[in-house]
């Protein structure tokens, strides 16, 4: 991800700049990053992010983006297990004004919070105090959301708790995937960095406590999070589908062979019971709670993702199969758990 809309041509002059450390390690962050390297009020003085992870065929120790963004440009970037007193100490010995973290992947303790004067900040890829916790992109997809966004908030040692600054609203449209949702919204953190970076630098924020009463929880996608349940609505594993596009993907079961699900579409009643197949003029039709899902992408184990005219010319459904299936977990709760 990289933004081009906010680039300056010219090189600045950051010798009066205020000290930034960056703590992250999702690609979210790159645009705002890009905008943020390219000022001359601000400075990155350092990145803080994951350990390499292994990955890939090969299981080779790969960096994650944040980590090479900040090695391409020559910033001094370190990957602690866990963030302890040495990295509390190095912010310090850097006189660091201030903490931007997005995506990071650790709870920080108070002395971290409090090691820069002018705080630590997080951002968070949904409209607090909906959509705390793992997930909120693809679970506010997922969950049907028409409208989200990205909210800037001081850190408190309770999870997405923090007293927030701004908000920048993002419009889920009907054609998003988890992945296009996600651009979507790290081009939303240049904006709202836009709007309050003047307040952050100057100490002078605007601060809005969250309601209690509004708060939501959205716990971590996992691999059984891709079975679809049936005794859900079509339009919720509609949205379901397009929300785990990327991962963890959308499948059923049919005599033992897990079928991927691409895309499909929602539609009114069919006539179908949950999980009943209807094969018709090459099209696929399976039942839900309520309405019916037509299946327009499908991919056998092994195979590549095909049109479902193409996919039944070679993998044989007939109509009346009844489809097994398991029920969901909530992907939202009032609680964190």
């Amino acid at each position: 991800m990289k933004s081009d809309g906010y680039s300056l041509s010219t090189p600045v002059d950051k010798s009066n700049s205020r000290k930034i450390i960056f703590c992250g390690s999702d690609e979210i962050a790159l645009p705002m990053l890009e905008y943020l390297n390219q000022l001359q009020a601000t400075s990155l003085a350092g990145v803080l992010s994951q350990p390499d992870r292994r990955s890939g065929r090969g299981k080779q120790l790969k960096a994650n983006p944040i980590k090479q963004w900040a090695m391409a440009n020559n910033l001094d970037v370190r990957t602690p297990q866990c963030p302890t007193q040495y990295e509390i100490d190095w912010i310090k010995e850097i006189d660091a004004d201030l903490v931007l973290v997005m995506a990071y992947g650790h709870i920080l303790n108070q002395a971290f919070l409090d090691c820069t004067p002018l705080g630590c900040y997080n951002l968070h890829a949904s409209l607090l105090p909906s959509y705390r916790g793992a997930s909120p992109i693809e679970t506010s997809l997922a969950t049907g959301e028409k409208t989200t966004g990205v909210t800037l908030m001081r850190m408190v040692r309770k999870m997405d708790a923090g007293p927030i600054i701004g908000q920048e609203k993002v419009t889920i449209s009907q054609d998003d995937l988890g992945s296009t949702l996600r651009t979507k919204l790290a081009e939303a953190c240049i904006p709202l960095i836009i709007n309050n970076l003047e307040a952050l630098l100057s100490g002078n924020r605007d601060e809005k406590l969250q309601i209690e009463e509004y708060v939501t929880y959205c716990r971590k996608l996992k691999k059984e999070d891709s079975h679809l349940d049936f005794s859900l609505d079509a339009k919720q594993l509609a949205c379901r589908v397009r929300a785990f596009h990327s991962w963890p993907g959308s499948m059923f079961f049919h005599n033992e062979s897990s079928l991927r699900v691409g895309s499909c579409k929602a539609l009114d009643d069919q006539g179908l019971k949950p999980g009943e197949i209807r094969v018709e003029h090459s099209e696929l039709f399976i039942g839900t709670a309520k309405g019916s899902l037509q299946i327009l992408q499908m991919q056998k184990p092994g195979g590549k993702m095909l049109s479902t005219p193409d996919f039944l010319r070679g993998y044989s459904l007939k109509s009346g199969t009844e489809i097994k299936f398991f029920k969901s977990k909530p992907l939202i709760s009032k609680n964190f758990n």
